[in-house]
């Protein structure tokens, strides 16, 4: 499985479209918190699930499985704990979550996933830190 990862935010809908056409994704998964508020734009959610199936011919699913808790997004977003210490928590609740194991389980049959963040010029996203939690238990 090849795992890559897109931002919702500051990307034209050719540049999404265009590099989930690229990697050939089968399954767009949204790993967003928050994703049907209007500075989504068409990565809104129910916009997204209907453009990811009819431009990209793939699957999307929201998952918030492996969003990040309310409460450290928050911290990270007003700059109350910096990078590392949110992708340090970050993985502990992923971890506690078991969370990896089960997106094997929900996801495993896929071939190009792609996991949706919310990244921007200024600030990182959680599923960069997912992706290397999920290719780290491919290789075992």
């Amino acid at each position: 499985m090849d795992i890559h990862t897109i931002s919702a935010y500051e990307t034209s809908a050719e540049r999404f479209f265009g590099r989930l056409e690229e990697w050939g994704a089968d399954l767009v998964l949204d790993a967003r918190l928050r994703n049907t508020n209007q500075l989504a734009g068409f990565t809104k959610r129910d916009d997204l699930a209907f453009f990811v199936s009819r431009v990209a011919h793939a699957r999307y699913v929201h998952d918030t499985l492996f969003a990040p808790a309310p409460t450290m997004f928050e911290r990270y977003l007003n700059g109350n704990i910096d990078w590392d210490a949110f992708a340090d928590a970050y993985r502990e609740d992923i971890r506690e979550r078991e969370a990896v194991p089960r997106f094997y389980d929900r996801y495993g049959e896929y071939k190009s996933v792609c996991l949706l963040g919310t990244a921007t010029h200024k600030r990182r996203s959680h599923v960069e830190v997912l992706q290397q939690m999920l290719e780290a238990a491919a290789r075992g």
